[in-house]
């Protein structure tokens, strides 16, 4: 029996998982030599945008192929993909978000959602990591694991109810907390 979750390109399977065991990993292996001690900011501000750029058209492919078809559905992806999006780490935080919700929200919530994980992933690179002390070079956990929860969180709020795949849409259009509570569970 299923709890009637909806991720529409597995983003919090991915991203969830993946954040946690970033987490875990960067636990057991400890902090690199000279940590806080040695700057380890980025030194290569065009090869960090390359990147940035190369998995935001990656990812284009990754959250509209997931219809499985080339549809108004696949389109809908694909806008909301781009709507979610920042720049750099703000960019990888707004894929993330926007991937368990990219066919099932409008273009509109995408950007909402864009909005709101951005300062809860930045509370977690900057305040969460420092405070836990742990060392955690890519943000895994920060961007991925608290940006899936986010992403997962408010799908149950912004779910179109004619995109839903269960019966029930999101708190903002029905008024129903079902879809909402079976996200956060």
């Amino acid at each position: 029996d299923t709890i009637g979750a909806l991720d529409f390109a597995g983003g919090d399977v991915v991203h969830i998982s993946s954040g946690l065991t970033g987490l875990i990993l960067c636990l057991i292996a400890g902090k690199r030599r000279g940590f806080g001690m040695v700057s380890y900011r980025p030194h290569n501000v065009p090869f960090v945008a390359l990147g940035a750029t190369l998995l935001w058209f990656g990812w284009f492919g990754f959250n509209a192929g997931s219809e499985f078809a080339p549809d108004g559905v696949a389109a809908l992806a694909l806008a909301n993909t781009v709507a979610a999006s920042g720049a750099a780490t703000g960019l990888v935080a707004g894929l993330v978000v926007i991937t368990p919700a990219a066919g099932f929200v409008e273009p509109w919530a995408a950007v909402v959602m864009g909005l709101v994980v951005s300062p809860v992933c930045y509370f977690a690179v900057s305040f969460l990591k420092r405070k836990l002390g742990y060392d955690d070079a890519l943000d895994a956990f920060g961007i991925h694991a608290v940006g899936g929860v986010t992403g997962g969180v408010l799908t149950g709020l912004f779910c179109v109810p004619e995109l839903s795949w269960t019966d029930f849409g999101g708190l903002v259009y029905t008024g129903d907390p079902t879809l909402l509570g079976a996200q956060v569970l």
